[in-house]
């Protein structure tokens, strides 16, 4: 796999006004050939934090104050490197109107925000989904003379109408089980302007997050959150200043629409007085839908390695 190095972070707000005038996008999107993805990683050499960006982060996630990165603000950082794949004319999928299905994520030391870091990304894992298509991003975050990685993060992206040849849907589809909500432990109350905050501090202006005119021009009813910006905040909620390597993962099963209100349960386990990790579930308590899921735990009860 070839290497394309980056001269800097690229900016998200260029790479999505670039995908919106993009007419080689709908070509490709419309086009019933076959779908390969780029056969290259993007990389950037010795990127450096800005600390206000990440103290604005750290406010709006309810995360401590640290001079050491939430995981969601790694993510943060590294997601532009990875998007500037997918805002590539070979790549095969459309960028506007992606949905976030998943994150996987593995923090394998704390990571300082003056430490110069190096982010890589390459996709993989084009497969056909009941709704359309979905495809990895995988981004690695190294630090240090040795170059070790100190943060991987696997991000499944979904885009809505646009399938594979010879995918069968029906196939595809698949019962779920009947939610039956927890106590919850936390109620999030998120205003109209939740996705427009997010995007103030990550720079993802995406138009599906940002206001309900953007976002019904993209086939959505109203904006709404951030998948990032959940999973952040319940992350941070379990985490804040844990130094052990851990791991944790996410799945989004139905949007949080803007404004909201979101229930939230966060379970804690022990083994002989050990932390052995947490799961936590964010649901609609109207509707009774599931809005995420997920866990976190420590690294070395997985297995995981970092070169893995």
């Amino acid at each position: 796999m070839s290497t394309t190095t980056l001269d800097e972070i690229p900016a998200l707000g260029k790479l999505y006004a670039g995908a919106v005038g993009s007419a080689a996008k709908s070509r490709l999107s419309s086009s019933k050939g076959p779908r390969v993805l780029p056969s290259d990683r993007h990389e950037v050499r010795g990127a450096v934090v800005d600390l206000a960006k990440l103290t604005d982060f750290q406010r709006l996630v309810l995360h401590s104050a640290t001079d050491y990165l939430p995981t969601g603000y790694v993510h943060t950082f590294a997601f532009p490197v990875a998007m500037s794949l997918m805002a590539r004319e070979d790549f095969p999928l459309p960028l506007l109107g992606m949905v976030h299905l998943r994150n996987q994520v593995q923090h394998f030391r704390p990571i300082h925000y003056a430490e110069p870091l190096t982010v890589t990304a390459w996709a993989e894992n084009l497969a056909g989904h009941r709704a359309g298509t979905q495809v990895e991003l995988v981004a690695e975050v190294s630090a240090g003379e040795s170059g070790d990685v100190v943060w991987r993060g696997r991000s499944t992206y979904l885009a809505k109408g646009v399938f594979l040849p010879r995918f069968d849907r029906q196939e595809a589809r698949a019962d779920r089980a009947d939610f039956v909500p927890p106590v919850p432990t936390a109620v999030w109350r998120l205003g109209a302007d939740a996705g427009r905050n997010y995007a103030g501090v990550s720079g993802d202006f995406n138009p599906i997050h940002l206001s309900r005119l953007s976002a019904k021009a993209l086939g959505m009813k109203r904006s709404l959150a951030h998948g990032m910006y959940l999973a952040s905040r319940v992350v941070a909620d379990i985490v804040q200043n844990r130094e052990e390597p851990y791991e944790w993962s996410i799945d989004f099963e139905s949007p949080v629409f803007l404004p909201a209100t979101v229930s939230l349960s966060i379970q804690d386990a022990e083994d002989e007085d050990r932390y052995t990790g947490s799961t936590f579930v964010g649901w609609n308590n109207r509707s009774l839908r599931r809005h995420f899921h997920g866990s976190v735990q420590p690294l070395a009860a997985s297995g995981e390695s970092r070169n893995s």
